[in-house]
């Protein structure tokens, strides 16, 4: 590959990542539709001009899919490349120091939504592709490239897809750039995500509002009703009361443990540049990394009902709604936990008031088997570049497609170039510049390996079919 192709082309790189950033691709939002498809054929494009034969897009119900392929080389491995051209939501919006589409260069970083979930990581690797084709502009292997646009909607575009033809995951190995380093200068591999079970509750306690005046101190209110509901259904000290939760649960292994207790954890950094705030919270017996990697959570997203305007109105509500979250870890599946929630909600509502809990999307937690040689290979590329080899984390986030990708017995490799205080899912996202262009050697150096050693990691492959 190019070794200097990173720094030599830098000023390019930043305006390409720049336009790209710059598309509101908000999957979850129905007025960014147009949004998410430009952004899906800015890809496409993107793809051609680096040469690939094969680049278009997939129809799902929702968002389309890209689908690409690189110039076919004979004996070599082939790898699967996913990632994702959705973003989150950027409220709340006043918090943002500049504009969240209007990247913006502050110090040594790009700040915009979508930095680095998933957008910059994406295109990390698409740089990374670009500075190890040779001459003929052909790559070391075969790579094909899968980027969805429901990552952060519930996935249910690519699963379909997936279900339908599995064969698009037939490689040697599948790599995921939707993670990153557990703390500056330590990359990582994610061996687990946790699951997520995603949920309304519908609360109503009367047919319609009341005058406060005339009824208040008698008639139920529905979000003072739900607010209660809501707080026995976690105890201050963090413990859910959700029956089953916790005696269902796989607890890591010793080894697992001991493993976490050797990383470069700071609890007092931790809590003022990331966490952001005066207090840890939750589960005390156990560590903040066990917290964040080996333990449910139960999360209350947003609220509403009643009269929340500017001003006064002296209501009564008589419906009120809450988002709700669980993310869920091992022996754990999102359906169980729903049907969990559901009971726990009802037996916690009181016989005054109404409640349903309607289920949004989910995804059941994974654990992935890091002993394919392939991560050696990743290990072997991140040493050579930043000068220390992987070591192995959970993460407490969720990507709903990982066990699709796996299912045709390639190997998943779940890594990336992140850093703690990113900003993912918040105000001020960003991405460190020294990462991305670190980020696109390492994994060109990745893509040199891998293809030398063979690809001696998945199922044999026959790169023409």
């Amino acid at each position: 590959m190019d070794y200097t192709f990173a720094e030599r082309e830098q000023s390019r790189l930043l305006d390409e990542l720049t336009d790209f950033l710059s598309i509101p691709s908000i999957s979850t939002l129905p007025e960014h539709a147009s949004d998410c498809r430009r952004s899906a054929e800015w890809l496409v494009a993107h793809l051609q001009g680096l040469g690939c034969p094969v680049a278009t897009l997939i129809e799902t119900e929702g968002h389309p899919i890209v689908w690409a392929e690189s110039p076919r080389v004979i004996g070599a491995p082939t790898l699967l490349i996913y990632g994702h051209y959705d973003v989150q939501p950027v409220d709340p919006l006043d918090e943002w120091i500049s504009p969240p589409f209007t990247p913006t260069v502050r110090g040594n970083s790009l700040f915009a939504r979508g930095a680095v979930d998933d957008k910059g990581q994406v295109y990390c690797l698409l740089k990374a592709y670009e500075a190890s084709l040779d001459g003929d502009r052909r790559p070391p292997l075969n790579i094909n490239f899968i980027i969805e646009g429901e990552e952060e909607h519930g996935g249910e575009g690519i699963e379909t897809l997936l279900e339908r033809e599995p064969e698009r995951t037939k490689a040697d190995a599948v790599l995921v750039a939707d993670s990153g380093y557990f703390a500056p200068g330590w990359p990582a591999v994610c061996t687990g995500l946790r699951g997520l079970c995603y949920a309304e509750i519908h609360l109503q306690t009367l047919e319609r509002d009341l005058h406060s005046g005339g009824y208040g101190g008698v008639a139920p209110n529905a979000v003072e009703t739900l607010v209660r509901l809501l707080s026995r259904l976690k105890r201050e000290s963090g413990w859910i009361r959700i029956p089953k939760l916790y005696t269902a649960l796989e607890e890591p292994s010793k080894s697992e443990r001991k493993s976490w207790k050797r990383l470069p954890f700071d609890e007092e950094s931790f809590l003022r540049d990331e966490v952001t705030g005066q207090a840890l919270t939750g589960i005390k017996e156990y560590s903040v990394l066990e917290r964040i990697w080996a333990l449910p959570t139960l999360e209350i997203h947003g609220i509403s009902g009643g009269f929340t305007g500017v001003g006064a109105k002296t209501v009564i509500p008589a419906h009120a709604s809450a988002k709700v979250s669980l993310r869920l870890v091992p022996g754990l599946t999102y359906k169980k936990v729903g049907r969990w929630l559901a009971r726990a909600v009802e037996k916690l509502t009181p016989s005054w008031a109404a409640v349903e809990v309607r289920l949004l999307h989910g995804t059941n937690p994974v654990q992935l088997d890091t002993s394919a040689p392939v991560f050696d290979v990743l290990s072997e590329a991140f040493e050579a570049v930043v000068g220390r080899p992987t070591v192995s984390i959970r993460s407490g986030g969720s990507i709903p497609v990982i066990p699709s990708l796996g299912a045709e017995g390639a190997p998943v490799v779940l890594t990336g170039i992140s850093l703690p205080d990113d900003g993912l899912h918040s105000p001020n996202e960003k991405i460190d510049l020294q990462q991305l262009w670190d980020g696109i050697e390492v994994f060109g150096r990745f893509f040199e390996l891998f293809a030398a050693s063979g690809g001696n990691a998945g199922p044999d492959l026959d790169p023409e079919g």
